[in-house]
């Protein structure tokens, strides 16, 4: 049995030696010394011993398990810093690289500029109300006082998705849903992109952005509506600017004005950018027409209300003298880094 102990260790020390990998000394230690390998099957037979041999032959067995064991625990070290070597070699940082730039996003203009009127709206105590880019014509014409012979629903002018949805042409639908839904007093603003039938040119797009506010309570007047606008464009624009209301006409509103601004580049003396005129148009405004609040549950009999509407791509032509609109979109790096 001693014989075989030691032919055991002979061959073990062997394969050890060849061994290449973790994985394979492992599979040795498992072999020989495990629970079921073979050196405890050769230990199993020691019954058969006599007295005087099976101390001389657990002693053999003992020095043989030993020195397995040393041995697979030196291979292994020496496995480990081989393959250490070998990853250094192989992961070698060159430090005179130049490193990664990371670049930092920033805000388009547009979303700049619905960011700066909602904050100051928001300043002005009104809320922000959203509404759905597909609507209903019944929220998008009918409830605004816009008759179906009315040119904005032309199909030349309106993109239809069927006989009753279109693409909103406007976010005045917000306006609508909001008086329909909420308690009053109302004091919203609805900033969203909206899509007309338009073809793409220096200042026409198919598909644009709006930010629209709407007041209702009672006691609303046209003094609060002004006051509201001189505030809004004092912000925007600085304290200088002064604003011009000229009579208009919106079915929605009764009466109407669309509403100029001194211009922010002359102070309004007159310049290219404002047409030699001193001022700029930047929105359209006006009481709320009393069939659009009857249209929308509100008595116009107790109830007044005002509403503005802008095109957030044109202040923001108008702010960053963006000579065409198209640029907003085509989504050019060299563009808008600039903003």
């Amino acid at each position: 049995m001693q014989e075989k102990l030691l032919n055991l260790q002979e061959a073990a020390l062997s394969e050890i030696k060849d061994a290449s990998s973790i994985e394979n000394l492992e599979g040795l230690r498992v072999k020989y010394l495990g629970k079921k390998g073979e050196i405890t099957s050769i230990l199993k037979e020691m019954g058969k011993l006599s007295a005087e041999e099976r101390p001389v032959v657990g002693k053999v067995a003992n020095e043989v398990r030993e020195s397995l064991e040393g041995n697979i625990n030196s291979k292994k070290e020496e496995i480990k810093l081989i393959e250490k070597e070998k990853q250094l070699s192989s992961e070698v940082i060159d430090v005179t690289m130049p490193g990664k730039v990371f670049t930092v996003g920033k805000k388009h203009p547009i979303t700049q500029i619905i960011d700066e009127v909602t904050e100051i709206f928001m300043g002005l105590g009104f809320s922000i109300a959203e509404g759905p880019e597909v609507e209903t014509i019944e929220n998008n014409f009918d409830a605004l006082n816009a008759p179906k012979d009315h040119p904005s629903r032309d199909m030349s002018d309106t993109f239809y998705v069927n006989s009753e949805l279109l693409l909103r042409t406007q976010t005045s639908p917000v306006q609508v849903r909001t008086m329909k839904n909420e308690e009053l007093p109302i004091k919203v603003i609805s900033p969203g992109r909206c899509f007309r039938y338009d073809s793409p040119d220096a200042t026409h797009s198919p598909m644009f952005h709006q930010i629209e506010g709407l007041v209702v309570g009672k006691n609303v007047t046209m003094a609060q509506l002004k006051g509201t606008l001189n505030n809004f464009v004092k912000e925007l624009f600085g304290d200088q600017t002064n604003t011009k209301f000229r009579p208009h006409n919106f079915p929605f509103t009764e009466p109407s004005a669309e509403v100029d601004v001194t211009c922010f580049k002359c102070g309004g003396e007159g310049c290219p950018m404002c047409k030699q005129e001193g001022w700029i148009e930047i929105l359209g405004s006006g009481m709320v027409h009393p069939n659009v609040l009857r249209n929308c549950g509100i008595d116009p009999e107790v109830y007044s209300g005002f509403a503005f509407g802008m095109g957030v791509e044109r202040l923001a032509m108008l702010k960053y003298e963006i000579d065409d609109i198209r640029l907003l979109f085509e989504n050019d790096m060299r563009f808008l880094n600039q903003f």
